[in-house]
């Protein structure tokens, strides 16, 4: 067996304990340890003097211990005072034995590394790596620690050790490594060997310092996350053309029904939604599965394109399943959906987990026996009672709320002997053209980047919380000119019980200081008969203020709803704040967001809710809200079907996503056979699902 291809246990140092640790991080091989890299470094390579030393620093210092006593107050604490010939430190330890204490004994020479923080008596390090050391040991190391990923159980220690017998096996004599990127690409993007490279990462030379590494300009730094966006990109495209050998319904486009539907719709499309359309008809037409994202800025009318799609399925005799993240965005759609299909003879059914008994006995059904035409629904779609006569198209909206798994399971059940149905994926939530790139180059991206005539843009301000009453009597006010308001409740903590706690105090008080506006409350918590009541409620006016958390940022369409109030804004990302301010807007007369902040507001914080303030377009603030928070928060929760990173950053490394798709189609079409072995080399044994 040739060295890379040996199991960890071939190093010494790994027992059993480690192999299932170590597999948890998807560590089987030698190489695989090889390509963990480093996700930071720590600096031991000089000792600072303690009087050099600033809160927020991560340092190496030594000095002598003055005293050591165990502090009762509060929290049960070693508390250590060191000092060199420039000043003294705290060390303080709420973890200790008898014997830690004895080591620490006046008079005694310790070095210590750890990160400074201001403290009731000064500066100091909450339990620091120390040692005791003579007056001649070198203390320092001649360069850069590596920190590296870990999980419960797994030490530094022992992962450094496995790294390093890894490197000394097949790093060092330069044999072992095949370096799969052809010269043509070395040379022109100047990369040094990949043996070198990792070289580099895992032992940075002497003279590399911890900022440059930061700044990712480092050629080996640079050259590995190529080669890892490159594998990302590779598989996507992979995944694809294996889609593509799939089989899928023809649909087929009935010119009368489709006129008909057009035309009964209470608005006309715009030129973009047409085009959309066009393009969704060129692959539900043809006989290989469409996959297709259709990405919208809020209040673009991506469900009425959805549901042209959905009429191509029927109108062939198939079935389509429709499913949303929550709910009351499945409730939108179902009533949208029986608004314009009443006219023709199509049978929608809706399916949640709060469907029970004989009603929803009678839709699985009717889901099972094929009279169902339209299921609309939540994650219910895809139970195990829940089987499918013909299923020709899946809808996912808002996909990257769902898990994975979930969508795989949908996919599933629609898979008939060869074929497979097809899916369009809607999301409100832009996706920046950087993670566009290599997140979803499996699919085919259509933009609807027009809004529906006579919408204007909403006009947003930034305001301090202590200006609340301010803003309570502008409700009055709005209030008289027959105008209704959203006040939305946020709070940092994510749990539904605070959150709607939060809700409640504040309905209580607006009620309380606005005797004569009519005032309702949502919130997540609520049995969604009773958010339903109140929602329509407030379509239909009965209600000229609506206090809510954020689950109405998708929700009902209220065309005189042209206030949005939203606390703690410089809580939420980007992407959600424009999500929520959505809500207004959809009228014809003048709206208005007011983003209310607690004092004092960071830097960033001031930065996110400014982009906001100056731009209502969805794709700009995407992009910012991708550079300031990263993939994982913009695309909603970091969850298993988003892109895993080793050492690429899709912030600082932007530069490199232009030359990947070229890159890429190089070794496509002259070096194919390279292709799985740089898949296999940096995304191994980890499970994808692109094709969903």
């Amino acid at each position: 067996m040739e060295i890379l291809a040996q199991p960890v246990t071939s190093l010494s140092g790994i027992g059993p304990q480690s192999v299932i640790r170590l597999n948890k991080l998807g560590i089987y091989t030698i190489q695989d340890l090889l390509f963990h890299l480093p996700l930071r470094y720590e600096d031991r390579t000089k000792i600072y003097p303690i009087n050099t030393l600033a809160s927020g620093m991560t340092v190496l210092t030594s000095g002598t211990v003055e005293f050591s006593n165990v502090q009762m107050k509060g929290r049960r604490s070693l508390l250590c005072r060191i000092s060199d010939h420039t000043g003294f430190l705290t060390l303080k330890f709420f973890h200790f034995s008898a014997k830690q204490q004895s080591n620490l004994s006046p008079g005694t020479l310790i070095s210590c590394f750890g990160e400074v923080r201001h403290g009731y008596q000064g500066l100091e390090i909450v339990h620091p790596e120390y040692k005791i050391i003579s007056s001649t040991d070198s203390i320092t190391e001649t360069r850069l620690t590596p920190i590296y990923p870990l999980t419960e159980g797994l030490r530094q220690s022992t992962l450094r050790k496995a790294i390093t017998q890894s490197i000394l096996l097949c790093l060092k004599d330069n044999q072992h490594l095949t370096d799969w990127l052809p010269q043509p690409i070395l040379d022109k993007f100047n990369f040094p060997s990949l043996n070198n490279a990792l070289l580099s990462i895992h032992a940075p030379e002497e003279h590399i310092s911890a900022e440059h590494l930061q700044q990712g300009n480092l050629p080996s730094l640079k050259r590995l996350a190529f080669e890892e966006l490159l594998a990302h990109h590779l598989t996507l495209l992979k995944n694809k053309k294996t889609v593509k050998k799939w089989q899928a319904p023809i649909f087929k486009a009935n010119q009368s029904i489709t006129s008909k539907f057009t035309s009964t719709l209470p608005f006309l499309l715009t030129s973009a939604q047409k085009r959309v359309i066009d393009e969704i008809i060129t692959d539900c037409t043809s006989n290989h599965p469409m996959l297709r994202l259709v990405q919208g800025d809020v209040g673009s009318g991506k469900t009425v394109v959805a549901a042209y799609a959905a009429l191509l399925s029927i109108s062939t005799d198939y079935q389509v399943a429709i499913m949303a993240p929550t709910e009351l965005l499945a409730e939108q759609h179902l009533r949208n959906f029986r608004q314009w299909f009443e006219n023709n003879e199509i049978n929608i059914v809706y399916l949640t987990g709060q469907l029970k008994g004989k009603a929803r006995k009678e839709t699985v059904e009717s889901i099972n026996n094929g009279l169902a035409n339209i299921i609309i629904g939540t994650h219910a779609l895809f139970q195990d009672s829940v089987t499918f006569k013909k299923l020709g198209l899946i809808i996912i909206d808002e996909q990257h709320r769902f898990g994975v798994h979930q969508r795989l399971a949908l996919r599933e059940k629609g898979q008939l002997d060869n074929y497979r149905p097809h899916q369009l994926i809607m999301t409100a939530t832009p996706i920046p053209r950087t993670l566009a790139m290599l997140q979803y180059s499996d699919l085919d991206i259509s933009i609807i980047d027009e809004l529906p005539p006579g919408r204007k843009p909403v006009t947003t301000s930034v305001i301090p919380s202590n200006r609340r009453e301010e803003v309570i009597s502008k409700i009055n006010q709005w209030t008289k000119k027959n105008h209704q308001t959203y006040w939305v409740c946020t709070l940092i903590e994510e749990s539904d019980v605070l959150q709607c706690e939060a809700a409640e105090k504040t309905f209580e008080h607006l009620t309380h200081s606005l005797p004569n506006v009519r005032t309702a409350l949502v919130h997540g918590r609520m049995k969604s008969l009773e958010k339903e009541v109140v929602m329509q409620g407030f379509k239909n006016h009965e209600y000229d203020l609506l206090v809510a958390t954020t689950v109405i940022e998708v929700g009902v369409d209220v065309p005189n709803a042209s206030l949005m109030i939203i606390e703690n804004a410089e809580r939420l990302g980007l992407s959600q704040l424009h999500q929520l301010r959505g809500r207004v807007g959809r009228g014809d007369q003048e709206s208005y967001c007011l983003l209310m902040y607690q004092h004092p507001l960071s830097n960033t914080g001031r930065q996110r809710l400014g982009i906001l303030r100056e731009s209502n377009d969805g794709f700009i603030i995407a992009e910012k809200d991708l550079e300031l928070r990263g993939p994982g928060d913009v695309m909603g929760t970091r969850q298993t079907g988003l892109m895993q990173l080793k050492i690429a950053n899709l912030n600082r490394d932007t530069d490199l996503l232009d030359h990947i798709q070229d890159s890429a189609e190089v070794i496509c079409s002259q070096y194919p056979n390279i292709i799985q072995p740089i898949i296999d080399r940096w995304l191994g044994h980890t499970t994808h699902y692109s094709e969903v």
